[in-house]
């Protein structure tokens, strides 16, 4: 591929970390690297397709997609799948986006 594809982190959601939405809809979560723009799309690769790796279950392989901010190309990578509000707080302490200083 020649296209200039950026890289972000995906999100699944299930159990008891989706109790906000429907359980038929299976989405990835995911936010744009070059605008910053919160997006989702169907997941495609089946929940056996995930393995427990760093720490937590995710998919080392990804997905493809596009912004629909900026229209910028993105591969979602890793995809990783939260189960519970526990495993959601440490994700989020893992892959913060925000600097922490340390003081």
């Amino acid at each position: 591929m020649a296209e200039n594809t950026r890289e972000t982190i995906g999100v699944r959601l299930t159990g008891w970390a989706a109790l906000n939405r429907d359980p038929l809809m299976d989405r990835v979560e995911f936010t744009c690297p070059q605008c910053g723009v919160k997006g989702d799309k169907a997941a495609r690769r089946p929940r056996a397709a995930y393995h427990f790796t760093d720490g937590f279950v995710q998919d080392i392989e990804g997905e493809s997609t596009t912004c629909r901010g900026c229209k910028a190309a993105l591969k979602v990578v890793p995809v990783v799948m939260v189960h519970d509000n526990d495993e959601k707080r440490r994700f989020q302490a893992v892959f913060s986006l925000d600097p922490i200083a340390a003081n």
